[in-house]
C-alpha cells in the first residue's frame, strides 16, 4: 500500500478512504447494521485501508454510532484515521441544532465523540460553508478543541477556493489553527475544481478527499440509456435532473472500453483515475454492501498510463464538466448533497 501525508500534516493516509454515510437506516443510511459494518471494516483493513470518514447527519448519529461500535470490535481504533463532520441539521425544531456557530460546533463535537466511542477525532471537517457565521468564530471553537485535545487536524468540505484561503488568512492572522484538507465532489463527470481549487490546494499544502468519486453510482455501471434509474438506487430514490442528464451517457459507454482494455469494472477504472489524478490525496468510497466495497478496493490494483488519461480527456476535457456536482456557495440554511 502507497500511503500518502495528508496534505501538510505529518499523518500518512490510505489513497482510498472508506466513506461510511451508508451505516445506519435514517436518511441516506444504506441499512448497513453492525454486523455487516463489522465485516466491512475488517476487508478494508486487509486491504490496507486505515482512513475512514463518517459525518454527524448520517441516519441522524447512526452511522457514528455503528461505526463507533464495530471499531471497539474490530480493537484497531490507534491504528484507523478517523473523520467526521459537523454543519447540517440534527434536528427539524430547533434551528441551533444546525450550522457552524461555536455553540453547535462544540455541541456536536462531544456528541460524535460520545457516538464514536473515541477520545479524539483525527480530523474534524465543516461540512458545507456558511454564509451566516463569521469563520472567525467556527475558527476559534475548531481550535479550542485541538487545544483540549478532543480534534487532532481541521478540514472542510465543499469550499470554494476563495473562501478556503479566506480561512487560512483568518487563522494566520490570529493565531488559530488552519484547515489542512479539503473535500470536495469530484468524478470524471464534473472535472471544474481543477480550475481553481487544485491550483489552490497545491499551493497551500491542502490535502484533497473527493467525495462522490463514482458520481453517486453514475459511474458504477448500473445506469444505462434509455431506461429508468435501478430501483432503490440513489437517483430512483432522489432524482437529480441536473446530475443525469443525456450527456452523461456518452461518458459512461466511452469508459466501457477502456475498462474492459485494463480487466477492470468501469467503477474501479473511475476510482483508479481518481487516485492518480495530480493533487488528489484519497477519494473517498462509499459502499453499501461487502460486494461493492470488494469491487471498489479492487481499483487498488488498477494501473492507469498517460494514454488511459488522454482518453479520459477527450470524453471530459479538463475542467470541464457534463453533470453538476461542483456547487460550493450554499445559501445558510440550504441543506444539499
Amino acid at each position: 500500500m502507497e500511503y500518502r501525508l495528508l496534505g501538510r500534516t505529518g499523518v500518512k493516509v490510505s489513497p482510498l478512504c472508506f466513506g461510511v454515510m451508508m451505516f445506519g437506516h435514517g436518511q441516506f443510511g444504506g441499512g448497513v447494521d453492525v454486523d455487516d459494518a463489522s465485516r466491512m471494516l475488517q476487508v478494508a483493513f486487509d486491504a490496507g485501508i486505515n482512513f475512514i470518514d463518517t459525518a454527524n447527519v448520517y441516519s441522524r448519529g447512526q452511522s457514528e454510532e455503528i461505526l463507533g461500535e464495530a471499531l471497539k470490535r474490530s480493537g484497531q481504533r490507534s491504528r484507523v484515521v478517523l473523520a467526521t463532520k459537523v454543519h447540517f441539521p440534527m434536528a427539524d425544531d430547533d434551528p441551533n441544532m444546525g450550522g457552524t456557530s461555536r455553540r453547535h460546533v462544540i455541541e456536536q463535537c462531544h456528541a460524535s465523540l460520545k457516538r464514536l466511542q473515541t477520545d479524539y477525532i483525527d480530523l474534524y471537517q465543516l461540512h458545507r460553508p456558511r454564509t451566516d457565521t463569521p469563520i472567525d468564530e467556527t475558527l476559534r471553537a475548531l481550535d479550542d478543541l485541538v487545544r483540549d485535545g478532543k480534534v487532532r487536524y481541521i478540514g472542510t468540505s465543499t469550499y470554494a477556493a476563495w473562501q478556503f484561503v479566506e480561512s487560512l488568512w483568518v487563522s494566520k492572522e490570529y493565531g488559530l489553527n488552519r484547515f489542512v484538507t479539503e473535500q470536495p465532489p469530484y468524478n470524471i463527470l464534473d472535472r471544474r475544481i481543477e480550475r481553481e481549487l487544485l491550483p489552490m490546494a497545491q499551493n497551500y499544502g491542502v490535502a484533497i478527499l473527493p467525495w462522490s468519486p463514482l458520481a453517486g453510482g453514475l459511474l458504477a455501471g448500473k445506469y444505462k440509456r434509455g431506461k429508468d434509474a435501478p430501483e432503490g438506487s440513489r437517483y430512483a430514490l432522489r432524482p437529480r435532473p441536473e446530475r443525469t442528464p443525456e450527456g452523461i451517457y456518452d461518458v459512461i459507454e466511452g469508459l466501457d472500453p477502456l475498462a474492459a482494455n485494463k480487466g477492470c469494472t468501469v467503477a474501479q477504472f473511475a476510482l483508479a483515475w481518481a487516485m492518480g489524478q495530480p493533487n488528489i490525496t484519497s477519494p473517498i468510497i462509499g459502499p453499501r454492501t461487502l460486494e461493492q466495497l470488494e469491487d471498489n478496493l479492487g481499483a487498488l490494483q488498477v494501473s492507469l498510463d498517460d494514454s488511459d488519461r488522454e482518453a479520459v480527456d477527450t470524453l471530459v476535457p479538463p475542467g470541464t464538466n457534463v453533470s453538476l456536482y461542483y456547487e460550493s456557495n450554499f445559501g445558510a440554511g440550504e441543506f444539499r448533497w
